[in-house]
């Protein structure tokens, strides 16, 4: 009896770490993203609105938690399109927040094509699919896909590039050539707007929120933040730059954020103090 009782034990003992081990290798299921093979690119146009700067620190701080730790992602900075101000230089928070892990379109837009081409092109050969968060305009998401239909006309770009937008001010400030192309050449996902709560996406858009301090402990996130915090403070509304009042009031802007949540299959998630409360570390 004696033995039956230990050979029982140790049988549960290793079924147990099976289990676990089992359980500590899936990968979470983010929607119809697949964590296995897809790549998601988070593209931030920072002209003019200082908001990139936040949904930066944002998307740093959703990467960051263990939950989407096995996330392929790119980040390009000076994606815009046709309109008017000056450019909010945000490569010193690029380069705290993503490392080597990101492409400077403001730069040089054509290198910038071809280099997020050249690793949008080691998705697609292996299988996976391509994502991209449109923080801004769809100019340079145009000119990606036609740069992959040149050298890759094999690919089916309407079925494995995934393009979603939210703001109806991005689409009207990308050229019309454009934002044409890319609806017809990608699947296009047009979004409930990002700046409103109880729409269908995340409202994170909050200019009472001021106390993301609190909830924030891992120092390297607590550094971006308050990197992005100056630098909203140094552009906003500075030399034409548009005002952004939610950020002026001292609250928080990360409405482009609200694409990847979609992309993800969270959009159930309701405004920026369940951000921090679900996701903060």
């Amino acid at each position: 009896m004696k033995a039956s009782i230990k050979m029982f034990i140790a049988i549960s003992a290793v079924f147990m770490v099976f289990k676990s081990y089992a359980v500590d290798n899936t990968l979470p299921e983010l929607g119809d993203f697949d964590v296995e093979k897809d790549l998601l690119l988070v593209q931030y146009d920072s002209k003019t609105d200082v908001d990139d700067l936040h949904s930066v620190a944002a998307f740093a701080t959703l990467i960051s938690n263990p939950q989407f730790s096995e996330v392929q992602y790119h980040a390009v900075a000076g994606t815009y399109g046709t309109q008017e101000g000056l450019y909010v230089p945000p490569n010193d928070l690029f380069r705290l927040a993503f490392g080597n892990n990101w492409t400077d379109a403001n730069e040089d837009f054509n290198k910038a094509v071809e280099k997020v081409k050249d690793i949008a092109m080691e998705t697609l050969k292996s299988k996976g699919d391509i994502w991209i968060a449109e923080a801004g305009q769809s100019n340079f998401t145009a000119a990606l896909i036609k740069s992959i239909q040149s050298d890759y006309p094999e690919i089916n770009t309407t079925k494995r590039i995934h393009v979603v937008q939210h703001s109806d001010w991005n689409e009207e400030t990308t050229s019309p050539e454009d934002l044409q192309f890319v609806k017809s050449n990608a699947q296009y996902n047009k979004i409930p707007d990002g700046n409103e709560v109880g729409n269908g996406t995340p409202g994170f858009r909050d200019p009472s929120y001021t106390h993301w301090e609190d909830k924030i402990t891992n120092p390297k996130l607590i550094e971006i933040w308050k990197l992005a915090s100056d630098l909203s403070e140094r552009y906003n509304g500075k030399e034409g730059r548009y005002n952004n009042e939610a950020i002026s009031s001292g609250g928080l802007d990360f409405s482009d954020l609200s694409e990847v949540f979609w992309i993800f299959g969270l959009q159930d998630l309701k405004d920026v103090e369940q951000f921090f409360h679900t996701y903060s570390i």
